[in-house]
Parts: structure tokens; C-alpha cells; sequence
């Protein structure tokens, strides 16, 4: 069944709402422990375990307003309640900070397996967003592969070698910014390998 069609500025908010609410949550609550069953969480503790129940309410109501999930989106929901749970449950900030991490390398495997058996499986991903020709369906997924692998690699550099504070900041701005700063780049791209009629 095709997706129903959802208001662009709502599809928004429903996806980057709850990483601006975590980062405003968080500032709200760094430098708080608070002690819940004779454990003291500390706020970014507190903030993932919010953030859990709004991703997965973000979610359904996408789900619900469209019809439809993205492979990606699942995915992301997914590990978004495997590690931040992790989190919480083992009150251990780590695991919540290597998913991205984890997302990325999965995405960046995924491609470059279709890459080996010589498909573009982020054709399926993209779930017929754009439309492309064949070749640029390759070009763009060895290139998204390549940038997810990097960008699990710099989220791994920063919240290994890196405080809270840089990693959240990282977390909220630097990799939403580069992922717009990716597909605007690959606008060329796009229009030298629409199909007829559509480049134009």
C-alpha cells in the first residue's frame, strides 16, 4: 500500500522533534543525579530514559498519519530502544552513546553488501524517494556507504575521546548537519541521472 501523504513541516518535527527535545532535556538536566530505588541516575541517564517512549510515540504517529515506516526508520526505533534501554537499565551512558555508531556501520554494511552482489539496495532503503536511473543509484549508494562508514567512525572519535557535552552537541547538530550537507551535495548527481524528462 503506498504511503498516505503527510505535511513536509510535520514529517519534520516528528523526526528531528525528539532529538531537539533530548538536547534541550539534557541541558536541562546536566550536572543533576537524582536517586531513584537507591541508585543515583545522572541527568543524561534521565533524558535517554524520556527519550525512549517519545521516539517510539514519534514513530507510531508517523505510522499512523502515513500508512507507512521507512526500513530506516524501524531500524533506528529499534536500536533507539535496545541501547538507550541498555542505558538506563545498566545505568551506563556508553551504550546509548556508540548507537549512532552502530546505525551507521549497519547501513554503511548493508549497502556495501548490495555493492558486492552488484545491487543498490538503497533503492529499497530510500523506498522510491527520488526517482534515478540505474547508474546513479550505484554512484549514490558507494558514496552513502563510504559517508555512513565516516560517520560511524567520528561519532566512535568523539564520545570515546570527547565530554557529554561535545558528544550531545555532536550528536544534535554536527551529524543532522552533515547528513543535510550530504544530499545537497549530491544534487548534481540527482539531476544527471533522473530519468528522461525529469532532470529538466
Amino acid at each position: 500500500m503506498a504511503p498516505r501523504p503527510i505535511n513536509p513541516g510535520l514529517k519534520l518535527v516528528l523526526e528531528l522533534g525528539p532529538i531537539l527535545a533530548f538536547f534541550i532535556g539534557y541541558l536541562a538536566l546536566r550536572g543533576t543525579t537524582v536517586t531513584l530505588w537507591g541508585r543515583p541516575y545522572e541527568g543524561f541517564i534521565l533524558v535517554t530514559a524520556a527519550f525512549i517512549p517519545l521516539v517510539l510515540a514519534t514513530t507510531a504517529l508517523l505510522w499512523r498519519l502515513s500508512g507507512h515506516l521507512s526500513r530506516m526508520q524501524v531500524a533506528t526505533a529499534v536500536l533507539v530502544v535496545v541501547f538507550g534501554g541498555l542505558s538506563v537499565a545498566l545505568n551506563d551512558d556508553r551504550f546509548f552513546k556508540m548507537k549512532p555508531s552502530i546505525i551507521y556501520a549497519l547501513f554503511a554494511g548493508v549497502l556495501g553488501v548490495g555493492l558486492l552482489r552488484g545491487r543498490s539496495w538503497l533503492q529499497y532503503l530510500m523506498e522510491g524517494l527520488m526517482p534515478l536511473k540505474p547508474e546513479g543509484w550505484m554512484i549514490l549508494t558507494r558514496r552513502l556507504a563510504a559517508f555512513f562508514a565516516a560517520l560511524a567512525v567520528a561519532n566512535e572519535v568523539v564520545w570515546r575521546t570527547m565530554s557529554t557535552d561535545a558528544w550531545v552537541n555532536f550528536k544534535t547538530f554536527g551529524l543532522t548537519a552533515a547528513l543535510f550537507v550530504f544530499f545537497m551535495a549530491q544534487a548534481g548527481l540527482m539531476r544527471r541521472y533522473a530519468p528522461e524528462g525529469e532532470g529538466r
